[in-house]
C-alpha cells in the first residue's frame, strides 16, 4: 500500500484521533489517520465474548455523563444509553463484606478523600498516600480502590492531579458497548489500519512519517498515542523532543484489567450486583454480577496486582477471579464459572497500559504534553486532557482541541 502525502496526518485511531479527524471534516484539508492496530478504537474495544455476552475489553462507563461528549454522539448514532446506577457503592451480594463493615469502610474512604482534598488546597504536589490515616485498618482497601480508579497505588498518584480530575458522579453505559460506539463514530474517517508509525521527522518544512507501510509527508501531524509509547520511544522524534519525553514519563499508564466469566444458572443471581470481600489487602479484585442482566460476572483488577497477574501469563486473571469468587461464595460456584475473555493492556504493544496518572510532582506535565511544537506537531490523547484524563471523552475532546489548533495555524478556524 502506498500512503498519500497529506495536509494533516493523525497518529492513532483511538477516541482522540477520531475526534481530531471529525473536527477536520469539511475544512478542505486532506487528512489521514494512521492506526497500528487492525481496528478502530484503541483502548476502547467491544467484543462478543459469547453468544450471550457483550464485553467492553477497555472503557465501559460514560463517566461524567452530563458533560460527556460521547452522550450526544451515542444518541445521534442510535446507541441505547443505560442510565442504571453503577453497582460500586450499593447492591452488595453475599456475606463476604457485611453491611456494618461496608459502612465503616465507606466512612474511612470518605474521610480519606476529605484529607486528600485538603492537601490539594495547599498546592503541594505530593503522593496521595500521605493523606491516608496512619494505622487505619482500611488503608489497603482504599489503596485497592485507587488501583481501580487510577491504575496505580496511592504512593504513585499526584495529589494535585487527583484534584484536577472533574467527576460529576453521573455514570452511564452503552448497551451495545462503548468500544462499539467509538468504532461506529470512527467509521466515516479516512483511516489506514495496520500502519504502525515508528519515526516522525520534523527537521524539514514538511514532516516525514515512517510507517510499517511506507513513508509519507504531512504539513501538520497530530500525535494521539498513549504516553508509554512516547516514553518508551516506540515512536521516535527527529530532532528529539526531550520535553515531550519527560512529560510522557511523568504521566505513565497504570494498569487496569477486566475479565468476563460465563455464569451458569445465572437467574439465581441478582442483576447488576456487586461482589467483593473485606480482605484488608490491596491485591484484590472487585466483581460485577450480571451486567445488563447478562449471564456473566465481570472482574476488575488494577495497579501492580493487575500487572503481576498479566505477567503470570494468559488465563491467570480468569483463574484468579474464579479462586477469589469461590473464596466468597463457596467452592460450588466453580462449576458455574468459565473464563470467556480477559484484557492484558500492559502487554498490549500499542498501549502498554490502560490510562495515565501523574506521578507525584508531575501534575503540570499534562499541559506540557499537550503543547504544540513549531506549529507543525500537535498532541492529543486522554493524558493531555486537563480535567477528563483517563476517559474516552477526555481523549475525544483533546483530539478536537488539537484539530482546532491546526486550523488556527492555517487561519481556517
Amino acid at each position: 500500500m502506498s500512503l498519500p502525502s497529506v495536509d494533516v496526518a493523525i497518529i492513532g485511531a483511538g477516541a482522540a484521533g477520531l475526534g481530531a479527524a471529525h473536527a477536520l471534516r469539511g475544512s478542505g484539508l486532506s487528512v489521514i489517520v494512521l492506526e497500528a492496530r487492525n481496528r478502530l478504537g484503541g483502548r476502547a474495544w467491544t467484543v462478543q465474548a459469547s453468544p450471550e455476552v457483550i464485553f467492553d475489553v477497555g472503557c465501559g462507563w460514560l463517566h461524567s455523563a452530563d458533560k460527556n461528549s460521547f452522550v450526544p454522539i451515542a444518541r445521534a448514532l442510535d446507541f441505547e444509553l443505560n442510565k442504571d446506577l453503577p453497582p460500586w457503592r450499593e447492591r452488595a451480594y453475599g456475606n463476604a463484606f457485611p453491611q456494618t463493615e461496608r459502612d465503616d469502610f465507606m466512612r474511612a474512604m470518605d474521610a480519606f478523600y476529605e484529607r486528600l482534598w485538603q492537601a490539594a488546597q495547599k498546592g503541594k504536589d505530593e503522593p496521595a498516600s500521605l493523606s491516608l490515616e496512619p494505622g487505619n485498618r482500611w488503608n489497603p482497601m482504599i489503596d485497592a480502590v485507587s488501583t481501580y480508579i487510577n491504575g496505580c497505588e496511592l504512593k504513585d498518584m499526584s495529589t494535585l492531579d487527583w484534584d484536577a480530575y472533574e467527576d460529576s458522579e453521573l455514570n452511564w453505559r452503552i448497551r451495545r458497548g462503548y468500544g462499539a460506539l467509538i468504532a461506529a463514530y470512527g467509521a466515516p474517517c479516512p483511516v489506514a489500519l495496520n500502519c504502525n508509525v515508528t519515526l516522525i521527522d520534523h527537521s524539514n518544512n514538511r514532516v516525514r512519517i515512517e510507517t510499517s507501510q511506507g513513508t509519507l509527508t504531512a504539513a501538520k501531524v497530530i500525535v494521539t498515542v498513549p504516553t508509554n509509547i512516547i516514553a518508551d520511544e516506540a515512536i521516535r522524534f527527529s530532532p528529539p523532543l526531550p520535553a515531550k519525553l519527560d512529560a510522557a514519563r511523568g504521566l505513565p499508564l497504570g494498569v487496569d484489567d477486566k475479565v468476563t466469566l460465563a455464569l451458569d444458572d445465572a437467574e439465581a443471581f441478582p442483576k447488576e450486583g456487586n461482589l467483593r470481600g473485606a480482605t484488608m489487602r490491596t491485591e484484590m479484585g472487585t466483581y460485577h454480577i450480571r451486567p445488563f442482566g447478562q449471564p456473566c460476572i465481570e472482574g476488575f483488577f488494577g495497579g501492580s496486582f493487575a500487572r503481576a497477574l498479566e505477567n503470570a501469563g494468559e488465563g491467570a486473571i480468569g483463574a484468579h477471579s474464579i479462586d477469589e469468587i469461590a473464596s466468597f461464595l463457596g467452592n460450588d460456584i466453580r462449576r458455574k464459572l468459565k473464563p470467556l475473555y480477559e484484557s492484558r493492556w500492559g502487554h498490549d504493544p500499542f498501549a502498554r497500559g490502560s490510562y495515565s496518572h501523574a506521578l507525584p510532582g508531575h501534575a503540570g506535565d499534562r499541559a506540557v504534553l499537550a503543547a504544540p511544537v513549531d506549529g507543525r506537531l500537535f498532541f492529543a490523547g486522554e493524558a493531555t486532557s486537563p480535567n477528563f484524563f483517563t476517559t474516552a471523552h477526555g481523549a475525544r475532546d483533546s483530539g478536537e482541541r488539537a484539530a482546532k489548533e491546526v486550523l488556527a495555524t492555517l487561519g481556517k478556524l
